[in-house]
This record gives C-alpha cells, structure tokens and sequence, in this order.
C-alpha cells in the first residue's frame, strides 16, 4: 500500500472512522470501478456519498497540441465521473444520496494567464455533467452538486503552475483574499454539500476561489 494511502488510514482511524482500501482502481474502467463499487457495498452495506475528483492533464495552447493529448484529457474526467456515479446510482437512490464533483474557475470560462485548451473543456464538461445528473436524481432524492476552486497550493501545483516560469506563478497577489486556495477550502465547500444544511441545493457549483472571478483575470492587484 502507498504510503500516502496508510497516511490516510490513520488519520481516519484516529478520527474513529473505517477505510476501505481495495486496491488498484482504474477510474476509466468500467469493470474496474464496479468492481471498486461493489466491495464497497459489501463492506459498508450502500452508498451515501459519492466525491468524484479524479482527472489527468495533457494539454498546451491550440496551435501545437496533439488531438490525442486533447481528447484523452477532455475525456478522462467527466468519463471517470460518470463511470463512478453510475455504478453507486441504485445505492445513492435508495440512500437519497449526494454526489460532489470537482469542476474549476477555469469550466465557465477562458484564461488568457493560462493557454490550455483541455482543461477548460474537461471542466466545463463536469458542470455541466453535474447539472444533467441533478435533473435526473431530483425525482429520487439524490442531490448532485460541484466544488469549482481556483488554484489550491498543493506540491503538485508549486512543482508546474505555481513554478516561476509558469505565467500563473505569481497569481497569489491577483486574488482579493490575498492568498491561495488550501486542499481544507475545498474539503470543507463538498462537506458542507453533503450536510444537511445544503438539503435544498442541487445542480450547483460552488465556486471557491478568494473572490478571482469577481474581478477581471489578470488585473493587477
């Protein structure tokens, strides 16, 4: 088991939770996520809530971007979503259960700061993913919503994005709260869309961003 999976089992178990970690999970697959899906089911009896925030990036500007580095990124995400909700849909409708997906500031609109022309597509394909799904889980109780952050200081995004030859290194100093998004924003937008609190809230994406798309991309701060 990686070491970042044990890492994640024992702060669960310190919280007084159970993780179930199955192995190996293809989130492309369709057999392969059933099959995730189904152990489970058997482990904890249904599904309540799914968080469906997997995706992989190949992309550049148009101009010299392979098709297939621009079709295997457009499709990994909103395909890897579906494939997962459909497997636990009986058991999130019997449990009038939520969905959360992971959509971007960047799904609704373009970025002159950030020329890529997959991420977008993927990202506005997730919203709108999570728009249909709404409208077909009303009717069972099942509530599908999304989580749109803007940049997250993670070591991913400090080793590519936020690297100082990357037009987007400095974008810190452009949001009005002055700072970057930390994994804890997010986490705490989908628990909030998983509570009882949001009972009345489907087909959303909750932008959590430090207020970036309330000014212009790009104006100096």
């Amino acid at each position: 088991m990686h070491e970042e999976a044990l890492q994640t089992q024992r702060l669960v178990a310190r919280e007084g939770g159970t993780i179930l970690t199955p192995g190996p999970l293809d989130v492309t697959d369709k057999d392969s996520v059933r099959s995730w899906t189904k152990a489970a089911v058997d482990a904890f009896g249904g599904v309540d809530i799914v968080y469906a925030n997997a995706g992989a990036v190949r992309s550049e500007v148009i101009e010299p971007q392979f098709y297939e580095d621009f079709a295997s990124t457009v499709r990994a995400e909103p395909d890897s979503a579906r494939l997962m909700v459909q497997a636990a849909w009986p058991h999130l409708v019997r449990s009038r259960g939520c969905v959360v997906m992971v959509s971007s500031t960047s799904g609704p609109s373009g970025s002159p700061t950030s020329p890529r022309t997959a991420p977008p597509a993927r990202k506005g394909a997730v919203i709108a993913l999570t728009q249909q799904l709404a409208a077909e889980g009303g009717p069972h109780g099942v509530r599908v919503n999304c989580v749109s952050p803007v940049m997250i200081n993670t070591d991913g995004s400090r080793a590519t994005l936020l690297a100082d030859d990357h037009p987007m290194y400095d974008i810190a100093r452009h949001v009005p709260l002055g700072r970057l998004g930390t994994p804890e924003d997010v986490m705490n937008a989908a628990v909030f869309l998983t509570s009882e609190e949001s009972a009345y809230i489907t087909g959303t994406h909750l932008v959590v961003d430090g207020g970036w798309s309330a000014g212009l991309p790009g104006a100096t701060a």
